[in-house]
């Protein structure tokens, strides 16, 4: 129900005119003009020239007023009703004894009244309970649904407006079921606006106000009448007295809510119809709980009724309700009607008798139900000056929103006031010096007077038609037709505004126009509605507001109400708006609805003005007057005669309005005189009503102010009526009422008759001007006729109207026809070398002079002479036409021209003939076909040449053959050039149109040449990609790379580079998705060359120099690969020739230099010695017996730190926490250098995945066709392998390693685990966690146990793994050489393959199982990981330190800042020793490899399974075509190192 003022959208804006200095200098003029277009806003705004400023007249030291007082919320015609609809309930609540509190439903505040009244349209309380339909009411309040709310509306219904509508309805309350309300410290305490009691305090009315005829309110109470009426002093001050208790309202004593917290059910105020003794039902009133008071009321007027002495007295004392006597010792006394009421016969009945003032029910219902008195403004009570005014204006701003007053938004200011006037919670007051007079006060504007000398500047202002003294009194206006200065109408306003102060929805006094200036200060907004939508508003506000009207019908009228211009809007009312800055106006039209507020501080003036135009709309306002009752501020009919009585002073337009006016005032006249004499009333007198005031001739009934007759009795001379009502002024006998009357009906229309004739002289005058330019009767007027007209126009003072401008343009026109006669005329008698005239200006001031209503005796003239004039011109003619050309009578003819004295066309081309003829014989020699082509420049000089010439179908002949000649050629040149520059290539079709097209044109192209070779290599393109698209092969990569470098230096669009292009990106992608997935980051190796097979691994020293090549970037030939020339690599023939011999060579190789390798000293012994066969590692020294290790397929030895080396804690992750240690030939000890290992080594399944995609490429690449061998090979190793795993032999070697890691599982490990360990750690071997420790080794994820949680003293995992070394026993699996030598076979073939396959890690796990544990490797791997796991497991210690001291209670400040500071101290020293150890370490690790090495051999995080395959495998199937588990590729693996950076 509530309106968001938050979503509040402005209307649109009004219009807005900005006139010239000539439009300005006539206000009443330009605002006739601009009438039809801001008539249909109701207001517009002008804005004065720029220089237009007039100062600011008013005396600012003397200048005092008192404003009135506005508050916001009552202002808005919504609001004020539920604010009236509170104040009744709170009064009736009070005069209970208790005060009203209002309840917040959902964090805002209950709508009482628009729950009033939804209940009354939903069908009243007892339908909605019958039909449970409080669920619509929540939801028509806008309350969310299912939130049970609709019952809790009940209840307030029940406990606050039920009992008040029942009183108002005068019907019996019903028991009802009113919930006790627990939250009663939530509600907001109702503190009445006590509207109906301001309003008793009514502004002194000024003395020149036009309103004083108005209804005066009752004159303010003073203190002595509130203290002898004990009511009107409850009324006014809400204080302390008795409470009812449980109907949502707080007693004042806290005490009596607590003693009745205990009640369900709230006793309700019960009404009865019970007989009186008059046979009247009189209502009886029950109030249970009136019997506290927190207070003792000083005058008591409830009392008991004692035994009276008098009989008279006691015989008063009677029970309205029962009619007994008896037990006066409990009768109340109602102190509103001094009636008396037991206290058991009221329902319900009260327990004790009340203390403190008491009313009856009777009484309760008629204060409740007194009508509103009008509502009005407030005077304040502090006068100010502008200054001190605008002090508290400006601070109040400020203050509210919280910025200086200039940074305040104006849609910020608009939006917060119709949020205020909306909002019932909120009181925001603000003053307003409103309707201050000018007289009194003085005007903004300079006025002329006695007592002052002004200034040239002051005199300016003060005598402009835009001062808004001025204004009102011009000739054009009807008001300065009116003796009395009006208030407000004739006299200007002064209006001093603060931020939202307001004027309220009015229409101006007699629906006149007004004009509003501000003069200074921020600005001013307006909302406007146009007249025809007045009655359309009057009708929206009385249809939402009836109650404002019932009571007060003129609301309107009394500039007191508003409405939301968002609501006027949303019920099809057209509202505008604007914003009145400094310096501009505001001007309403004639019963225009207008309102606004005030930005801020500010001074505006403003006043009334009547136009000829507004004249009917005065008839119809004091037609709706009248029906209203409402007074009038002048007399219409007074005015309308008193204009008519002098015509000659009006203005013509204004006296042809009058004329209307009076003649419909003479018929009305007339009608209600005849009904007069109809009723019978002969009896009359003239009265001269302008003499008598304005209250002694108003009509009783209607208030209308009576001019041209009234009604009254000579028995009743206190009263009269107008004629239109005359059944309306006393019941006495009609021959008691006469006629007062101030003309007769004789007078009336003689005075209409000299207005008409007045209003007529200038139809007369404009009649004979009419006849005399139009030619009506066949004669024209001579000039003297036609000037005698506007002499009379001018003495008249006829209006400025169009036939008088026709006339003035006339006599302007001949005047002008004579002068040039004159000039021709003497040009004649004097030769003069410059022609007056010419042929055609002769021809035209002849058919002007011919064409004048005006008649000419010197046209006769000029028609010989023109007649002359084309006698020669045809002579002429004649001359230039007849071929050849006379030269002689030429020259004749020129002569004869020059003596007429007028400009004729020939003689000019006699003189350009000769010119003519010269110029176009220099055409013809230049395009002769002698002219060799190339003679741009000459054509271009030609052009020149004869731009000069006079123009003649020859010459314009040429010269276009010249300029089209020239275009075309220039024109194909330009398309040569575009087509060769342009980003935007063209087709060779269009290419070959475009030359076939420019041959045609005799002028050399250079452009059109450079065009035509170009399109004959796109040709040769064209059929050089035909050819490879038809041949039996895709295209190699690098052919189309070639033609794609071709084709786009080419200036031709060749429709094939795009498929070629796309073809070659689609290449480049595959083959960048290769790389990916075989190369590793920073890979020396090409993608061919890790496909191709090593040719030359048989070759140590040219295998390992080629490696460091790559390593420097020096090598970077692929065609040498598999001994294929560029163009062999094209065959794929050849490619796989060529792979199949390389794959040999590489096998061969491989077995070469395993027997080199092997016959190399062994670093690890201790006899091994440097000589020239020793192993050297990747960084060119040899490796020391030290931390280096074995390749196993090439059986070379590198240093540890150069090579990446399998990680034993990273890749010893099982499967279960109870997994065998001790299965060593499951540790991850596998390496590869380098050398052997140079990819990735994906798995087959990506490399599948791969080939998928390259079967769609349409173009061949060398490194699919390797791809292609690769994965026929790899398949191949993967079906022999797979055979071998699957042979008989081999099964049962698989069976006996998985019992045998069965029975390691089961068996527990030995108590003497740490007896290797050093002495520093045996004293935790008894700490009873040995075995424990053992079993867990394994259950972090990617470590046995992390570095950083191991703490000082304790066993770390390296130490541990490093004491399990002397247990390690093998082989364990006795492996004969007959099935020893294939699988070592089949193992180094799969080392060979670029590839991962889960069958060369089954085959390497049964090698290893076959033969002892190569201990001096672990042992080398172990030591090369201590650096690493040592630099880890300082930086633990010291997190852990760190992590210890915040966990401690802060107790000392300044020893914890000691203690921390040592212990970070501690932190970097051990942190940066184990950095550097690990950087040590590392350092060579990064600069060779930033990837692991072994995919293909360590085990995956992601895939724990993986070293315990073999068993369980062979548990599940032991068959051959047993499902193999997949390793990880390279790049999921995780290790420690890599963690930590």
């Amino acid at each position: 129900m509530d309106r968001d003022s938050d979503d509040f959208l402005p209307p649109p804006e009004c219009p807005v005119f900005e006139p010239s200095w000539a439009e300005f200098r006539d206000p009443l003029g330009y605002i006739a003009k601009i009438r039809p277009i801001a008539e249909k806003s109701g207001i517009c705004k002008i804005r004065p020239p720029a220089d237009w400023q007039p100062p600011f007249a008013v005396e600012v030291d003397n200048f005092r007023f008192t404003p009135r007082i506005q508050r916001l919320n009552e202002l808005e015609a919504q609001t004020r009703v539920k604010l009236n609809y509170l104040d009744q309930i709170a009064k009736f609540w009070e005069i209970q004894g208790s005060s009203l509190k209002i309840p917040n439903v959902e964090r805002r505040m209950l709508d009482l009244y628009s729950l009033s009244k939804i209940v009354v349209e939903e069908g009243g309380y007892e339908a909605i309970c019958k039909d449970r339909r409080w669920a619509r009411v929540a939801q028509r309040l806008n309350y969310p649904p299912g939130k049970n709310i609709g019952s809790l509306l009940r209840s307030h219904y029940e406990r606050i407006i039920y009992p008040y509508e029942m009183f108002q309805s005068g019907a019996s309350l019903v028991e009802c079921n009113a919930y006790p309300y627990d939250s009663e410290d939530k509600d907001k305490e109702y503190k009445p606006h006590s509207i109906t009691l301001r309003q008793s305090v009514q502004p002194k009315f000024s003395s020149y106000s036009r309103r004083a005829k108005k209804l005066q309110l009752e004159p303010e109470p003073t203190e002595e009448d509130i203290e002898k009426n004990p009511e009107l002093k409850k009324l006014q001050i809400y204080g302390a007295g008795p409470k009812m208790m449980g109907l949502g309202l707080m007693a004042k004593d806290k005490t009596l809510q607590k003693k009745d917290k205990g009640v369900t059910c709230p006793p309700l105020v019960m009404v009865q119809k019970e007989p009186t003794e008059g046979g009247k039902v009189a209502p009886a009133l029950s109030n249970k709980d009136l019997s506290h008071s927190p207070e003792p009321c000083p005058k008591m007027t409830m009392r008991l009724r004692k035994n009276h002495g008098s009989t008279m007295l006691i015989d008063s004392f009677i029970c309205r309700i029962c009619s007994r006597r008896d037990e006066d010792d409990k009768l109340l006394f109602c102190d509103g009607c001094n009636d008396n009421y037991h206290i058991f016969c009221l329902l319900p009945p009260v327990a004790e008798i009340p203390k403190g003032i008491w009313k009856c029910p009777k009484c309760i219902l008629a204060e409740c139900k007194r009508p509103p008195e009008t509502f009005g403004f407030e005077q304040a009570t502090q006068e100010y000056t502008l200054q001190s005014f605008g002090e508290m204006a400006d601070s109040f701003k400020a203050n509210y929103f919280n910025m200086p007053v200039h940074m305040v938004p104006t849609e910020v200011v608009e939006k917060e006031f119709w949020r205020l006037v909306s909002s019932i919670e909120e009181d925001v007051t603000v003053e307003y010096g409103a309707d201050i007079h000018s007289k009194e006060f003085g005007s903004g504007f300079p006025v002329r007077s006695s007592k002052q000398n002004l200034s040239p500047e002051e005199e300016e202002y003060a005598a402009s038609g835009w001062n808004l003294n001025v204004m009102p009194v011009l000739d054009q206006s009807v008001l300065c037709h009116i003796n009395a200065d009006i208030s407000g109408m004739k006299v200007p306003w002064l209006y001093v505004g603060m931020v939202f102060s307001a004027f309220c929805w009015h229409i101006e006094d007699h629906w006149s126009y007004s004009i509003n200036y501000l003069h200074w200060g921020e600005p001013k907004t307006w909302y406007g509605v146009p007249s025809i939508a007045a009655e359309h508003l009057e009708e929206v506000m009385k249809r939402l507001t009836p109650e404002l009207f019932d009571s007060q019908p003129d609301l309107l009228h009394q500039l007191v109400t508003l409405m939301n211009p968002n609501t006027l809007m949303s019920h099809g009312v057209p509202v505008v708006r604007t914003n009145q800055c400094a310096g501009e106006f505001v001007i309403t039209f004639p019963r225009a609805y207008h309102s606004g507020f005030n930005q801020g501080y500010n001074f505006a003036e403003a006043v009334n003005f009547c136009t000829a135009d507004w004249l009917p709309a005065g008839r119809q306002c004091i037609e709706h007057y009248r029906r209203l009752r409402r007074y009038c501020v002048f007399s219409h009919e007074e005015l309308i005669c008193k204009m008519a009585a002098f015509p000659e002073k009006l203005d013509l337009n204004l006296a042809v309005a009058v004329h209307k006016e009076m003649f419909i005032m003479v018929q009305e006249e007339r009608r209600l005189r005849k009904a007069l004499l109809d009723k019978g009333i002969t009896e009359a007198e003239r009265e001269a009503f302008e003499l008598l005031p304005d209250d002694e001739r108003q009509c009783v009934k209607c208030k209308t102010t009576c001019f041209l007759s009234a009604l009254a009795c000579y028995d009743c001379p206190d009263g009269l009526v107008c004629l239109s009502h005359i059944n309306d002024l006393c019941k006495c006998s009609s021959s008691r009422q006469y006629l007062r009357y101030r003309y007769t009906l004789d007078e009336l229309p003689t005075m209409l008759h000299k207005l008409k004739i007045w209003a007529e002289s200038f139809d007369s005058w404009a009649n004979k001007v009419r006849a005399a330019l139009e030619i009506e009767d066949g004669r024209k007027r001579s000039f003297e006729e036609l000037r005698a007209l506007e002499s009379e126009a001018r003495e008249r003072r006829f209006p400025d109207s169009e036939l008088f401008q026709r006339l003035k343009n006339c006599l302007s026109e001949a005047e002008a026809c004579v002068s040039q006669v004159l000039k021709l005329v003497s040009s004649q008698d004097v030769r003069t070398e410059t022609p007056q005239l010419t042929l055609p200006q002769l021809q035209i001031l002849f058919k002007q002079m011919a064409n004048l209503p005006c008649a000419m005796h010197q046209i006769g003239d000029v028609k010989d002479f023109l007649e002359q004039v084309e006698a020669y011109q045809a002579e002429a003619r004649e001359a230039l036409t007849s071929l050849p050309s006379n030269l002689g009578l030429l020259k004749s003819l020129l002569e004869k021209g020059q003596q007429l004295g007028v400009e004729v066309p020939e003689a000019h081309q006699l003189q350009q003939q000769v010119e003519q003829a010269q110029w176009l014989n220099e055409v013809k020699q230049a395009l002769a076909p002698s002219v060799p082509q190339g003679s741009l420049v000459i054509m271009q000089k030609l052009l020149v040449m004869g731009a000069k010439i006079a123009s003649s179908p020859s010459v314009d002949k040429a010269r276009a053959e010249l300029q089209e000649l020239l275009t075309i050629a220039e024109c194909w040149e330009e398309k040569a050039h575009f087509c060769l520059e342009t980003r935007q290539k063209h087709p060779p079709a269009t290419l070959e149109t475009i030359i076939h097209e420019a041959e045609n044109i005799p002028v050399h192209l250079p452009n059109i040449q450079t065009l035509k070779e170009a399109l004959k290599k796109a040709y040769a393109w064209i059929a050089d990609v035909n050819e490879i698209q038809n041949s039996d092969h895709y295209p190699c990569l690098d052919d189309l790379e070639g033609l794609v470098a071709v084709g786009r230096d080419l200036p031709v669009r060749l429709e094939e580079l795009r498929h070629l292009e796309l073809q070659v990106l689609t290449a480049y992608s595959w083959k960048e998705k290769a790389s990916k997935t075989f190369l590793r980051k920073n890979s020396c190796y090409t993608l061919l060359e890790v496909l191709c097979p090593c040719a030359d691994a048989g070759s140590d020293s040219i295998k390992r120099s080629r490696w460091m090549e790559k390593q420097l970037g020096l090598y970077t030939s692929d065609s040498e690969l598999l001994g294929l020339s560029a163009q062999e690599l094209r065959d794929p023939g050849s490619v796989i020739i060529a792979f199949k011999e390389g794959e040999q060579k590489e096998k061969e190789g491989i077995l070469q230099l395993r027997r080199i390798n092997s016959a190399k000293s062994n670093p690890l012994s201790s006899s091994s010695t440097v000589s020239s066969s020793a192993s050297i590692c990747v960084c060119g020294q040899v490796p020391t017996r030290v931390g280096a290790v074995q390749c196993d397929l090439c059986q070379d030895w590198f240093h540890g730190q150069c090579v990446t080396v399998p990680r034993l804690l990273s890749s010893l992750k099982p499967s279960s926490p109870s997994s065998p240690l001790l299965a060593w030939w499951e540790w991850d000890t596998k390496f590869l250098c380098p050398l052997c290992m140079r990819s990735r080594r994906p798995r087959l399944e990506t490399i599948l995945a791969l080939l998928v995609a390259l079967q769609r490429l349409p173009v061949r690449l060398p490194e699919g066709e390797a791809l292609q061998c690769l994965t026929e090979r790899a398949i191949g190793w993967q079906d022999r392998a797979r055979q071998a795993l699957a042979s008989e032999n081999v099964t049962t070697l698989s069976r006996q390693l998985a019992e045998l890691r069965q029975q390691l599982q089961a068996e527990p490990r030995p108590n003497n685990i740490y007896s290797s360990l050093p002495s520093s750690d045996v004293h935790k071997k008894n700490s009873g966690n040995s075995v424990p420790k053992v079993q867990g080794l394994l259950e972090d994820g990617n470590c046995l146990t992390a570095p950083e949680k191991i703490a000082p003293g304790e066993v770390s995992d390296l130490d541990l793994l490093t004491s399990l070394l002397p247990e390690l026993t093998g082989p364990v699996l006795q492996m004969p050489e007959a099935t020893r030598a294939p699988l070592e076979e089949l193992m180094m073939e799969g080392d060979l393959l670029e590839v991962s396959l889960d069958e060369n890690h089954r085959i390497w796990q049964l090698l290893q199982a076959g033969q002892p544990p190569d201990i001096e490797r672990i042992r080398t791997l172990l030591e090369l990981e201590k650096p690493k796991h040592q630099c880890n497991r300082m930086r633990g210690q010291a997190v852990e330190k760190l992590q210890e001291q915040r966990r401690k209670p802060k107790m000392d400040q300044c020893r914890k800042s000691e203690n921390l500071i040592q212990e970070d101290q501690k932190s970097k020293r051990a942190r940066s020793s184990g950095i550097k150890l690990m950087e040590s370490y590392e350092k060579t690790q990064f600069e060779k490899e930033t990837d692991c090495t072994n995919t293909a051999l360590a085990p995956s995080a992601d895939h724990s399974p993986t070293l315990t395959w073999n068993q369980n495998s062979l548990k599940q199937n032991s068959s051959p075509a047993a499902s193999h588990p997949s390793s990880t590729p390279l790049r999921q693996l995780s290790y420690p190192h890599q963690q930590v950076l």
